[in-house]
């Protein structure tokens, strides 16, 4: 390796390592800030908070890695422009393809790199941390409560409540209970102002506390029939304070490596998305399939297609209605409106399913192609980031970094936005993975062929230049007209 090359890797290396684990840090940090609520105060151990800032690490040097290329890119480049090595190294007849060409293979090889931590550690450090998420919720249930809908994470029971509020986030405003756990069918239903959850560590039991509620219940033994049920005793109550207990036993333990959930889209590598995207396709189509069946056989398409060669062979008035008298003309018209209602119910019923199962197919095909489109995350950004350095030729934190956040913010942006359409059916999977790319190449490559030719970011002359021109031949025709 030439000196110049190590001079170049060294001016770019020493840089990036500060800006990447800084970089690093605050994306850590970030994370943890927006777990901390549900973490702090809940008896979380230091073990179970050093394993969530490993794997949230893991996860995040995917995108910590880009931004470091992107930011020493720029800030090495400004340097050596700004002290006039730029200047150099051109009356020496040394180009600035040579000048970068050591760092196109660094950012080549970070890219693998990348690519190695998409596929591999990063569905490794999700699977072990959204796992060691759930498991510390079970250990401490009222985490695992979310406001405003049923929860089921507690067994026996159906929870709903309006607000969770306290130091300790313990306190339930306006709850809304089922009590599924008796084995003879009776069904309870509470309801209270206010509720307060006590659980003690180590304990197998989860304590509520009602109060100014009201409940009711049917003694109903399994097996009875409809008739007998209505005449099944029931009892309700209002109380002022109403306490009872629910064993935990059954869903919290203490292993909390264990791993249940395996399946999300997150989890996989390439090969495993790869290997199962086809299967949800063809489970995505035969449901398809069966609805447009259901709805063939619920028209009578079949029979309404043979119906013009029933009418030639028949000879009778191709208006069908007008061979029934006003009576069968309206009970006609009934059914086909009865029909069609029933159809549209049907497809109306089928509508949420079919979107979840096409939603779920499409979170796993833009997965598939952005771990893809990401891993070359740094080669785009470095070649934005190395001719705009040479362009500014200016070094230090200060502009590189403000040019850095908004080159990668309005890439992530446009990934983001990209994602988005693509889970939302508006755009392919393959398009809204590669929609920053197709965004952000044609910068990098204006940028380069700027940077080659060493012109500025815009050529302000070209545009103001013919504006000035005018102007001047207007003041001299009045100077001339005057005189």
């Amino acid at each position: 390796m030439k000196i110049l090359d190590k001079y170049i890797l060294k001016t770019f290396l020493v840089p990036f390592l500060a800006t990447f684990l800084i970089v690093l840090f605050v994306l850590v940090m970030q994370i943890l800030w927006q777990a901390f609520e549900n973490i702090a105060g809940k008896g979380v151990s230091l073990p179970f908070i050093l394993k969530f800032l490993y794997y949230t690490t893991l996860m995040v040097i995917p995108q910590a890695l880009p931004i470091g290329v992107l930011l020493s890119s720029i800030m090495a480049l400004g340097n050596l422009g700004e002290n006039y090595e730029f200047a150099a190294a051109k009356s020496a007849g040394v180009s600035l393809q040579r000048l970068v060409r050591p760092l196109v293979f660094l950012t080549i090889l970070f890219s693998g790199i990348n690519f190695l931590f998409l596929n591999n550690i990063y569905p490794y450090a999700v699977l072990k941390q959204k796992n060691l998420y759930h498991n510390i919720k079970k250990k401490q249930p009222a985490m695992a409560l979310v406001p405003g809908s049923f929860n089921s994470d507690l067994p026996g029971f159906q929870i709903k409540f309006d607000e969770k509020y306290g130091e300790e986030e313990n306190l339930l405003k306006n709850v809304l209970i089922y009590d599924l756990s008796s084995n003879k069918g009776n069904q309870k239903v509470i309801t209270a102002e206010r509720g307060k959850i006590v659980s003690e560590e180590g304990s197998r039991y989860i304590t509520f506390i009602l109060y100014d509620g009201y409940y009711y219940q049917e003694h109903i033994k399994k097996g009875t029939t409809a008739q007998k049920r209505k005449k099944m005793p029931a009892s309700s109550a209002t109380f002022k304070e109403y306490e009872f207990n629910i064993d935990m036993s059954s869903v919290s333990d203490n292993d909390l490596d264990k791993t249940d959930y395996k399946k999300n889209y997150m989890m996989l590598s390439v090969n495993q998305l790869g290997d199962t995207i086809p299967n949800l396709k063809e489970n995505y189509d035969e449901t398809l399939r069966l609805k447009s069946k259901n709805i063939y056989a619920s028209a009578m398409a079949k029979d309404l297609y043979k119906y013009p060669d029933s009418i030639k062979a028949k000879n009778i008035n191709p208006n069908v209605l007008e061979n029934f008298d006003l009576n069968d003309k309206i009970n006609i018209l009934n059914s086909a409106s009865t029909k069609a209602g029933r159809i549209l119910s049907s497809v109306k019923n089928s509508k949420t399913s079919i979107k979840y199962k096409r939603k779920n197919l499409n979170f796993f095909d833009t997965e598939y192609y952005n771990r893809i489109a990401f891993s070359l995350s740094c080669l785009i950004l470095f070649f934005i980031g190395a001719p705009l350095g040479s362009i500014i030729r200016k070094g230090g934190f200060g502009l590189p970094m403000i040019l850095a956040i908004a080159i990668y913010v309005t890439y992530f942006f446009s990934n983001t936005f990209g994602k988005n359409l693509a889970e939302e059916s508006s755009i392919s999977a393959f398009l809204g993975s590669w929609i920053a790319a197709i965004i952000m190449v044609p910068i990098g490559i204006l940028l380069t062929r700027r940077a080659t030719k060493d012109k500025g970011i815009f050529n302000v002359g070209a545009i103001t230049q013919p504006i000035i021109t005018f102007f001047k031949k207007i003041f001299l025709k009045k100077e001339a007209q005057t005189l």
